[in-house]
């Protein structure tokens, strides 16, 4: 099976269109078809069918989907294994949270792009711990940051990197300020406004009130933590956040935190990957570099 059948394979399965496969791998789209055909003769099996106009992957490229990109990554790999560290290539595929990407992998990889300049960096939302440990073992990412409490790994290497402070956020008008401590009853009537279902802070305060047998109605759902931030700022709600993404504005005095009791189990920032990883240099140095960068934090 050769891998430039795979990478055209790969592309195609993702534009679901074979001229465009073509012109984004500067090849004819006749040796695009060409090498999709000899492809599907060596499985046995179509890979892809056409509905009309459209192309779309038959229900073996979906399977096959899966593992032709870990055959590429595994290629990639045994390169990087092999070659000289001034040559190295490749792509190096990390799953990590919004918060963790804008506060603090981004001195990690200007370091790293420093060392492996040729190395690829592809970023995937993590917006739930479950999410990352699935690509993870899945074989879709090589690396993933995950915010958990400390649990078993199974078939996953999990090394904490540094304990989260969780707090809970309001305007700075907001009557609960006034309370010296808040206690779960306390929110039962207040809004909430809340990432993912998945995200462990999220997870950390639906537990929080569970436990105390609190089932708050009002409910907002994000996908951004500043969107969350803003509306916590324009008085709309309270909300859960790790304090790295709000210390600037407890400081500037946009939001103010509740004296929240929270009994929960320590949150940490884990670095995550699978056991059986191929542990490639570029790999082995983003992980030290993640370590030493992490130290600076606490």
């Amino acid at each position: 099976m050769e891998n430039k059948h795979l990478i055209t394979f790969q592309i195609a399965a993702k534009t679901l269109n074979f001229t465009q496969t073509a012109k984004m791998l500067n090849y004819a789209q006749s040796s695009v078809t060409a090498q999709m055909k000899s492809l599907e003769a060596e499985l046995g099996t179509p890979l892809f069918e056409r509905l009309g106009k459209r192309l779309i992957l038959t229900e073996a490229g979906c399977k096959f989907q899966l593992y032709a990109d870990k055959m590429i990554r595994l290629n990639e790999e045994a390169k990087m294994a092999v070659g000289g560290d001034e040559e190295l290539s490749g792509t190096l595929t990390i799953g990590a949270q919004e918060s963790q990407c804008t506060y603090r992998l981004p001195p990690i990889l200007m370091e790293f792009k420093k060392t492996y300049p040729n190395v690829k960096v592809i970023f995937k939302p993590a917006h739930s711990d479950e999410i990352a440990r699935k690509q993870l073992l899945e074989g879709l990412l090589d690396i993933a940051f995950i915010m958990d409490t400390v649990k078993p790994g199974d078939a996953l290497k999990i090394e904490s990197l540094i304990q989260e402070n969780i707090k809970l956020v309001v305007a700075p008008d907001h009557p609960l300020l006034a309370r010296p401590e808040v206690c779960p009853k306390d929110l039962e009537q207040e809004t909430f406004l809340l990432t993912e279902t998945g995200c462990s802070y999220r997870t950390l305060l639906e537990d929080n009130l569970r436990s105390a047998k609190v089932y708050p109605l009002n409910k907002y759902e994000f996908g951004s933590i500043e969107a969350i931030k803003q509306c916590v700022i324009a008085g709309l709600g309270i909300a859960v956040l790790p304090e790295m993404a709000i210390e600037s504005d407890i400081r500037s005095g946009k939001m103010k935190e509740l004296a929240w009791l929270n009994t929960s189990t320590p949150v940490f920032t884990q670095i995550a990957w699978h056991k059986d990883k191929l542990m490639t240099p570029p790999l082995q140095a983003f992980i030290r570099l993640t370590h030493e960068t992490f130290k600076a934090f606490t």
